[in-house]
């Protein structure tokens, strides 16, 4: 779904923008905008907030098994900075990489910001091309390219994505409500099934890979309300083709909020919008993390009853919180997960990833208000 950047602090709105047409001049996400592609996969400068989250779970020749992260951030500082010089911070660019050896229980993260500069890192407007130094998301003939590596060549990825699906559109055709302020609210699609095929390094191995990936784009200009503490967001791609997100906005004082949602995409290709009352999901086992002592649910039940879907998710290793001290700020939880359960009374299994907010540090609403 999301980790926006602690650096959003340094650019907070005043509140009395939240949910109108920002006096900074930052576009809002709005009812009546039609995501067209493959235009809107690529930047949207007017809106403050934007980025192409991917997750996936790979596998090697020889069975063993593997996640991944890559994200491309981008999130405006000055909208028409006075000074036309190039170092002018219109834009900072954050990245993420995180790399799971599932099988040994090893994760491996870095992390960059920059600014746009002389070509540090940027976005096109006219097509999909995202980069941070090194860390490059283009597009060819065949799908996209997604390349990061470690800055020590330890561990990355050099993959090639195609889409078997069109663009699915969260919400309401595209607009996803986050609050009940009006503005608060991102336009959201997703990639659900891409087959992805390349290579992943891992301590200095470099192995062929084959899987599934799953891709995000959001873009927006202010989100949360400040009731909010975190969220709990979820995308699997099951066994009989059925893909699934859903996410759960927690509140300060623990109840669910009532924007929480999610979309269901059956294995014939229909989109079915899920609103909170058409969705459970339940927290089980706890991972205490020895870093920030925060209590991750790494095991969760999960049911669609409209869709007779009911399955258990639990963490393919427990040890997936991210620290993002030189770039973000913010301790999250996001890792490659297994579930397994009942379709229509059908054995059903599947993959995905689990992010997890609001566990450490300050609330959420409070890092991007």
């Amino acid at each position: 779904m999301l980790i926006l950047p602690t650096v959003v602090m340094v650019v907070t709105l005043p509140e009395s923008t939240v949910g109108q047409e920002s006096d900074t001049g930052w576009a809002q996400a709005r009812a009546g905008r039609v995501l067209e592609f493959p235009a809107d996969h690529a930047s949207h400068p007017d809106y403050r907030v934007e980025w192409w989250y991917y997750t996936g779970n790979l596998e090697a020749v020889d069975g063993r098994r593997f996640g991944y992260q890559v994200t491309f951030f981008r999130v405006g500082i000055d909208r028409d900075p006075a000074n036309p010089s190039v170092w002018s911070v219109r834009d900072l660019f954050v990245a993420h990489l995180a790399v799971t050896d599932l099988d040994r229980g090893q994760h491996f993260v870095s992390e960059r910001l920059n600014r746009a500069g002389v070509a540090w890192a940027g976005a096109r407007t006219d097509r999909l091309e995202v980069w941070n130094e090194d860390w490059h998301l283009d597009t060819d003939d065949a799908g996209h390219v997604l390349r990061a590596m470690s800055d020590d060549g330890r561990y990355g990825v050099d993959l090639r994505l195609a889409a078997d699906r069109p663009p699915v559109l969260h919400g309401d055709a595209g607009l996803s409500q986050k609050g009940l302020q009006e503005g608060n609210a991102s336009h959201y699609y997703s990639l659900t099934r891409m087959e992805t095929s390349g290579e992943l390094r891992v301590e200095g191995e470099t192995v062929s890979v084959r899987g599934l990936s799953w891709m995000d784009h959001e873009f927006g200009t202010t989100f949360l309300e400040s009731s909010l503490q975190g969220w709990d967001w979820l995308s699997l791609q099951l066994d009989d083709g059925t893909d699934v997100m859903v996410y759960l906005l927690r509140q300060q004082d623990g109840a669910v909020d009532p924007h929480s949602s999610g979309t269901l995409v059956r294995p014939n290709g229909q989109v079915v919008p899920l609103a909170a009352e058409d969705l459970k999901l339940v927290p089980g086992r706890e991972w205490v993390s020895p870093t920030s002592r925060a209590r991750y649910p790494v095991e969760w039940a999960v049911e669609i009853p409209g869709e007779s879907l009911r399955l258990e998710v639990r963490a393919a290793v427990d040890a997936q919180e991210i620290h993002t001290e030189q770039s973000t700020g913010v301790t999250y939880w996001e890792g490659a997960v297994v579930a397994s359960g009942t379709s229509g009374g059908q054995p059903v299994g599947g993959r995905g990833y689990l992010e997890m907010t609001g566990y450490a540090g300050r609330p959420m609403s409070e890092v991007l208000r």
